[in-house]
């Protein structure tokens, strides 16, 4: 068997682009320092919005086999080759936003069997055997279906791994502290007549924004910036790069973070906020 590397982070995700916009400057650090990176993705995203009219003809399969191939982008500006889709393409297809008659889609990600699909998770922990895993809050960081089921999925995976016999010492959830979000958003205003934006998101709109308190670890990633910039503008149809900052379909300019923050979760919580999700495992300068 081919001997692991020392450091091994596992993030779960719930469509292509996610992984970039939330931890695309950790992946990429991580990754030119020899840690293990791997990228599961729940679903292909086959229900996003598209922003380029040259694109705005891809939907459905069509849409989710194109954003494959923008994944695959993605992780090579991130230095990631170890990137997967939970069960396999296809199995889990995108949910649409909450309330819409495409949740009960029965072949959805919302409507999927929790056991079955943490068990596909499972698969990836005992081969992989993390020592950090990252994803979402219990509410998917702003609600959307597929992200809150990709918060449990990966959270009873973690609890079924335990029972197969590798136990994940550190999970972390996706934060933003609310005074760095603000802050950001300030510049924002401030530079908005220079980008192609027509106005800001709000504060509220970035998924995962919580109090200081909150946050526990925070990974300076500013060295990777140009990496986290180029896998977001992999991610053609679904978003908008104008450095440093981005938008949506909604065409709501939001803020860049190459500091990513995280809060540790079902362990005792560090005194002082970390700068290294490795921290405590035992691996902490393993390169």
């Amino acid at each position: 068997m081919t001997e692991l590397p020392a450091r091994r982070l596992l993030l779960v995700h719930a469509h292509p682009d996610d992984e970039s916009i939330n931890n695309g400057a950790t992946m990429a650090k991580y990754a030119a320092e020899g840690a293990r990176v791997t990228l599961v993705t729940c679903t292909l995203g086959e229900r996003g919005e598209v922003i380029p009219p040259e694109l705005g003809h891809l939907g459905g399969a069509a849409l989710g086999e194109y954003r494959l191939r923008e994944l695959r982008g993605a992780m090579g500006e991130l230095g990631v080759d170890d990137f997967r889709l939970l069960g396999g393409a296809g199995r889990y297809a995108d949910s649409g936003m909450m309330g819409l008659p495409d949740n009960d889609d029965p072949a959805c990600f919302w409507q999927a069997d929790l056991d079955e699909a943490a068990g596909y998770l499972v698969e990836v922990i005992l081969e992989v055997r993390p020592q950090v895993v990252v994803t979402y809050d219990d509410n998917g960081g702003y609600g959307h279906p597929d992200h809150i089921q990709a918060h449990r999925v990966a959270m009873r995976a973690v609890e079924l791994a335990a029972d197969a016999g590798w136990r994940i010492p550190k999970v972390y959830w996706n934060r933003v502290p609310r005074r760095v979000a603000e802050d950001a958003f300030a510049r924002l205003r401030d530079d908005l007549p220079a980008l192609p934006f027509a106005k800001p998101a709000s504060v509220e709109d970035v998924p995962g924004v919580v109090d200081e308190e909150r946050v526990t670890a925070e990974v300076d990633g500013t060295a990777y910036t140009a990496a986290k910039a180029a896998a977001m503008r992999a991610h053609a149809t679904q978003i908008e790069v104008a450095e440093p900052y981005f938008a949506l379909s909604n065409e709501l300019a939001q803020p860049v973070f190459t500091t990513e923050y995280y809060e540790l979760v079902g362990a005792e919580r560090p005194r002082t906020r970390e700068t290294d999700l490795f921290a405590g495992t035992g691996v902490e300068e393993a390169s």
